[in-house]
């Protein structure tokens, strides 16, 4: 072998040789992946999953404690499942931290988010109220703002402080209990806490605070009276006849036109919400309480009865309906008797309407005034400003001359706080609006010995009154003064007026328009001189078609009809009580 070949295969050995050598450690590049970006955990303890893989060793660090990993580290060459865990977040904010994965100079970071504890709890859960009511606290446990509503008006939220949501129940002058419900809301997190309230004795101690005045005394103090017709009597529906809802700001047109007393007419069946017990609707007893208030609060003198009300005890004077009705008559008067138990004497209970036989032609007397007599006894029985309320009984159908033949006051343990009601309405001049037999006569328009000349006029012959006007009115009111105003009885009319006869026109409307006031005028202060407190009739309705006895627009707070109003209030200040 020459010398030049073997130095090119020895340098072709020294760089095989050389080149195996430098092979042995070669410049790896790191490599790194990792399953997810993001991981995001609910506010408890919880384990999620992620993968790394890696051509190398690897490592993960965690920015805070609350979050750990399992495994910490790993070789590299494959696919490692790697367990991420946190603890329960007890913070009310989210919360953030980020896991570091390392590869020799290559790094990747997940970030790893746990929403904020979202969470309501609530105690007591369920609290039992006396009937007075009273303020009643909440503890509550809550990771952020939440919502308060309850489920009935008696039970209002008040402040929230130191962690107690306060209420407020008030009285419950029922005598049945009642339940509500507050329900505290939170996201998707809700929490109701169940409030009964006990109802009010039937019976409590008698209080005389601002009863101080006998049925006569009070009776001096209501100069002139109006009903509330057509409204509150509605069945289940206080605008269903035609009128507006009451306001405040009617009754004080009412009180400052010169009337200081208002009947209130009401129905009651319609507003059952058990028929079983007779229970009333609590709705509506706070609908009536409004009203009420509005009279009250405004130095007004309000009378509440049971009206129409559909007829079950208006139309049922008999002997087959008697144990019925005076069950029901018992039930409804011991609710609405609690109910208004604390108010002092400007409000008076009348027990009944117009009760009668129907079409019964026999007048079932004794049957009538043992609904007037239930009607006494349930009020009476509940005791405290009740046991010295004045109370109005009626004769039968509220008849003058009923009261004269057959009626008898019913017994009062509580002496000298019976008042009687009878209503008037010469039939022909006040509601007849056309002529229809012989038996009911034909509609007459003018009133007053002083107007029968006026029959000339067109449209007015035969049309004047002749055998109801002034000695008539007279004749009629001293019945009751003798029987019952000067035998210790004060009474009401509670009803009486004359329809306004719209279609007359020029000198025909003028002259009834005058007879009508004058009527109004007349009976007004003979009511007054024989003992009867007078409440005027108001229908409410302003248009001619419907034949209106109606003083005020109760719609625009105006004077309908100031000829009317001008002779009630002439009527009553020139009238002087007996007593």
């Amino acid at each position: 072998m020459n010398g030049k070949y073997l130095k090119i295969t020895l340098y072709v050995i020294c760089v095989l040789w050389f080149g195996a050598c430098s092979g042995e450690n070669p410049e790896q590049a790191p490599e790194l992946a990792i399953s997810v970006e993001t991981l995001d955990f609910a506010y408890t303890a919880e384990t999620k999953t992620l993968h790394i893989k890696a051509n190398t060793t690897w490592t993960i660090t965690v920015s805070d404690a609350w979050c750990s990993v399992s495994p910490a580290s790993g070789e590299g060459g494959g696919t490692t499942k790697v367990e991420i865990s946190v603890l329960p977040n007890e913070a009310p904010a989210a919360r953030n931290t980020a896991l570091t994965v390392t590869v020799g100079a290559l790094s990747k970071t997940v970030t790893v988010t746990q929403e904020k504890n979202t969470f309501l709890a609530v105690s007591p859960k369920s609290i039992a109220v006396s009937a007075e009511g009273e303020i009643i606290s909440i503890e509550v446990q809550a990771s952020d703002d939440f919502t308060v509503e309850t489920s009935a008006a008696w039970i209002t939220v008040g402040s929230y402080v130191d962690n107690k949501q306060n209420f407020t129940v008030t009285a419950n002058n029922e005598v049945t209990s009642r339940e509500g419900a507050i329900t505290l809301t939170l996201s998707d997190l809700e929490e109701t806490i169940t409030v009964t309230q006990s109802g009010s004795e039937l019976n409590i101690t008698a209080d005389k605070t601002g009863m101080e005045r006998d049925a006569a005394a009070l009776a001096a103090q209501m100069s002139m009276g109006w009903n509330l017709g057509n409204t509150l009597e509605v069945p289940g529906n206080e605008t269903g006849w035609g009128n507006p809802k009451t306001t405040e700001a009617m009754i004080q047109m009412v009180k400052e036109a010169g009337i200081n007393a208002i009947r209130l007419p009401c129905a009651w069946d319609s507003y059952l919400e058990d028929r079983t017990t007779y229970k009333i609707k609590a709705s509506w007893l706070a609908r009536i309480k409004e009203v009420v208030d509005y009279c009250v609060n405004n130095e007004v003198y309000a009378i509440l009865n049971i009206h129409w009300d559909g007829g079950w005890l208006e139309e049922n004077a008999i002997p087959e309906k008697q144990e019925e009705v005076n069950r029901k008559q018992k039930a409804l008067w011991e609710q609405i008797a609690v109910y208004f138990r604390d108010y002092d004497e400007h409000l008076l209970f009348a027990g009944t309407n117009e009760v009668h036989s129907g079409d019964n032609a026999v007048k079932y007397y004794d049957v009538q005034m043992s609904y007037n007599q239930t009607f006494v006894n349930a009020v009476r029985s509940t005791g405290g400003r009740n046991t010295y309320r004045n109370l109005i009984v009626q004769s039968f159908a509220t008849d003058i001359d009923e009261a004269d033949a057959q009626m008898v006051m019913s017994t009062d343990p509580t002496p000298h706080r019976l008042m009687l009601e009878v209503h008037f309405y010469p039939w022909q001049f006040s509601l007849l609006t056309e002529d229809v037999n012989s038996t009911w006569g034909k509609a007459l328009y003018l009133w007053g010995d002083g107007y029968i000349q006026y029959e000339s006029i067109s449209g007015l012959g035969g049309r004047a009154s002749k055998d109801n006007n002034e000695a008539f009115v007279v004749a009629q009111l001293n019945k009751i003064k003798t029987k019952f105003v000067d035998n210790g009885y004060p009474a009401i009319l509670g009803e009486y007026g004359a329809v306004r006869r719209s279609n007359l026109r020029g000198e025909a409307l003028e002259k009834h328009l005058e007879s009508r006031a004058y009527y109004m005028e007349f009976t007004t202060r003979e009511a007054k001189k024989h003992g009867l407190v007078p409440f005027a009739w108001d229908t409410g309705t302003t248009s001619d078609s419907d034949y209106p006895m109606t003083i005020f627009n109760r719609r625009n707070l105006t004077v309908f009809d100031r000829q009317l109003l001008d002779a009630v209030l002439k009527g009553s200040r020139e009238g002087v009580y007996p007593f």
